[in-house]
């Protein structure tokens, strides 16, 4: 009977094949529509997740005043180069240790200029944040010490200084200081964010002290906690020090901000994870304005065929069969859709996750609970109009014309 139903179906459906793919066309949109987003939505989570992972591993950030973005802070004393070397010294658990203090200038070539940031840290900069040499080598331990005019670059700078030439042994100047480029770094794009993570000049600390800034502020502190010990523990020895340092009494505020890197993960991918849900949703009132296209074209259809149907009633059918006949129509319009949908979507999504640089990730539950939805809908508008049907006066759906 159900084999019999489903001939009758796609009978029916080739008959009006534009008809059918119009019916069909509300529930592709709305399957492809929460497809794309819901993928598209992972894809960034995932984004994000690898972006905070390649900052560092086990990394804590520590800002004076109350952290307002890089480099910025709510008008709290700087940090002192001190503070790092306490930090080291005191807090065992700490496996590296990078002062830094930064400030956007002009880096200077020949007739070529750029405005980048300039960073001045210490040679552990860039095992904590992660930054493998390209070209060239990172400044020593020792040039750190004495502060050295060398520096190492991002490749955004060099693009725009050095176009396609070696940059390693050339001179650039910043602000009135002229250093040598020891040193170019692997690309590593955007940030999540949206900040070019390559357009950037590293130089010594002391370097920066002495030539740049004038001072020995340092606006940030990055710290490198072992593996196995818990970070909030760290947090925690971290804020007792600095505030005996900072000689904050017992009832005050801090006025420095501990920041940990895996705490910003798990706050942005919840953050996408919801504005992907509710986009989803928000996409998924498709679907519903679907269903209710293919409860019009079903009612449509079965005044069209009420003749045929009280034929069918007056010899012999039953009116589940005939109830049968036209939800399984309906339900065959809806997973065509759902189909077409799906197909649709993971098209559009590879493609989108191309264009957006963002990875492409395959995530087979939604797409099964998509197109089990697209023929739920079948269900429950088919059900109405199938059952109009089944309920006609047999005489009286004859004498219809």
């Amino acid at each position: 009977m159900l084999g019999n139903a489903l001939l009758l179906a796609l009978r029916e459906l080739r008959r009006n094949v534009m008809r059918s793919f119009l019916t069909m066309l509300g529930i592709i949109i709305g399957v492809a529509a929460v497809i794309i987003l819901v993928t598209l939505g992972g894809g960034a989570t995932q984004q994000v997740t690898e972006q905070i992972a390649s900052l560092g591993s086990n990394l804590l950030t520590i800002h004076p005043g109350k952290h307002m973005g890089p480099g910025q802070s709510s008008g709290a004393a700087p940090f002192k180069l001190a503070d790092a070397e306490a930090l080291a010294r005191d807090i065992p658990s700490l496996v590296a240790v990078a002062p830094a203090a930064s400030s956007s200038m002009m880096a200077i070539l020949a007739n070529e200029n750029w405005t980048t940031a300039v960073t001045g840290s210490t040679e552990q900069y860039f095992t904590l944040n992660n930054r493998k040499l390209r070209q060239g080598r990172a400044f020593t331990a020792n040039e750190t010490r004495v502060g050295v005019a060398v520096c190492v670059i991002g490749e955004t700078v060099r693009a725009k200084l050095f176009g396609h030439q070696n940059p390693i042994g050339s001179h650039i100047r910043l602000n009135k200081l002229s250093c040598e480029v020891i040193g170019l770094l692997e690309a590593k794009g955007q940030s999540t964010m949206g900040s070019d993570q390559d357009d950037l000049v590293v130089i010594p600390l002391r370097t920066f002290q002495r030539r740049i800034s004038g001072n020995e502020d340092v606006s940030a502190i990055q710290v490198s906690v072992r593996d196995g010990v818990a970070t909030e523990k760290v947090k925690q020895e971290i804020t007792r020090l600095m505030r005996t340092r900072r000689h904050l009494a017992a009832s005050a505020e801090n006025n420095f901000d501990v920041m940990d890197l895996k705490e910003i993960a798990s706050m942005l991918s919840g953050t996408t994870r919801i504005l992907t849900s509710l986009l989803a949703a928000v996409a998924a009132v498709s679907l519903l304005v679907g269903g209710i296209g293919i409860m019009n074209i079903m009612l449509v259809s079965v005044t069209e065929r009420t003749r045929e149907i009280g034929t069918r009633l007056a010899i012999g059918a039953l009116e589940r069969e005939v109830l049968l006949q036209f939800l399984v129509e309906a339900v065959v319009l809806s997973s065509f859709g759902g189909l077409i949908g799906i197909l649709l979507a993971l098209g559009s999504s590879v493609a989108l996750a191309g264009v957006l640089k963002i990875p492409f990730v395959f995530n087979a539950p939604i797409i099964l609970v998509a197109f089990l939805f697209s023929a739920a809908v079948g269900v429950v508008f088919g059900f109405f109009p199938a059952r109009k049907a089944a309920r006609l006066d047999p005489i009286e759906a004859l004498r219809h014309e």
